[in-house]
């Protein structure tokens, strides 16, 4: 998969382009119809399968203050859009330029830019300013520029529409089985390990501690069933995100205690995929008592992720 950070002249460069347009943050099983169909659709006319986003949200510029956090790194988000198939990505700030820009003439950029044969939305996508272009209004004005629009009707799981907002509530709730759901792959983060306090082996669970950046913040604190990806081998585990509050400290921390699992890591970049969560974090009154927790959070780690196998074969996404 190409990947471009600014504007070139794609249609020079790329044959018969299939737009698949959204900010898909977190890909959830809503992001994954649309994007799968312009995969289809550019496989069928011998195209170039292409999505366009933004780096930011537009929120961040129009309303900063209720900016959501993100869901997924980019690295992690370029993995899943390879996986399913995408030639090109192309994601560009949003900017205060591109705030002002009118809904038609948005529709006139994606042409002077990409020429595309098709454009893949979903129906409740909104583009250009105060979000007034509809999927409606692209039908409209798709004889004009030469493609046409494929709307793509929303997943709905237990009555509920799947989108990004309701993935991200499910995140900092803690509920992850329900997230997975949505998501058809287990939530991850990926990080680099770095050296820690020794805690965890001084107590007999070592740990890797992996580097959280900003995007990680969304989870909520807690102890999480998940498996480690470490090179091409997988390995069951138990999580602690939060601040340790046993020892006081004041960094939120992700703390992984790897099952058999014995080498030395550190600096290694490693894929951690959350199944479940255990239970909220925490303060023990006694090192005993934390020891006998940990016990108790490790055999129940075994047995969710057992529970949650299914899930496991849908990992490709991310690795």
């Amino acid at each position: 998969m190409e990947s471009y950070k600014k504007l070139v002249e794609f249609y020079a460069l790329y044959p018969r382009i299939v737009i698949a347009l959204g900010m898909f943050d977190g890909i959830h099983l809503g992001h994954q119809r649309i994007i799968k169909t312009a995969v289809k659709k550019a496989h069928e006319i011998g195209g170039t399968a292409l999505v366009f986003s933004f780096l930011n949200h537009p929120r961040s510029v129009v309303d900063p203050e209720g900016s959501p956090r993100r869901i997924d790194s980019d690295i992690l988000r370029q993995k899943i859009l390879k996986n399913l198939g995408v030639d090109v990505l192309v994601e560009i700030p949003f900017t205060p330029h591109f705030a002002k820009t009118d809904a038609l003439d948005f529709v006139e950029f994606l042409h002077r830019n990409f020429a595309p044969k098709y454009i893949v939305i979903g129906e409740n996508y909104t583009f250009g300013r105060y979000g007034r272009g509809t999927p409606v209004l692209l039908r409209q004005e798709a004889g004009r520029y030469g493609f046409q629009t494929i709307i793509c009707p929303p997943v709905i799981c237990d009555g509920e529409t799947i989108s990004s907002t309701c993935v991200r509530k499910l995140i900092q709730q803690g509920n992850i089985a329900k997230v997975n759901e949505y998501l058809g792959y287990p939530f991850s983060i990926m990080g680099i390990v770095v050296h820690g306090k020794a805690r965890g082996r001084q107590l007999g669970f070592p740990t890797a501690n992996i580097e959280l950046h900003q995007e990680n913040e969304i989870l909520s604190n807690g102890v999480y069933a998940v498996t480690v990806q470490q090179g091409t081998v997988r390995y069951g585990g138990v999580a602690n995100i939060g601040n340790n509050p046993t020892f006081e400290d004041c960094k939120r921390r992700l703390e992984v205690h790897i099952f058999d699992f014995f080498k030395d890591i550190y600096g290694e970049n490693l894929t951690v995929s959350f199944y479940a969560r255990i239970r909220k974090e925490r303060r023990f009154s006694s090192i005993d008592s934390l020891i006998a927790q940990i016990e108790c959070d490790k055999k129940a780690a075994i047995s969710l992720i057992a529970e949650n196998f299914h899930l496991q074969e849908n990992i490709s996404m991310i690795i």
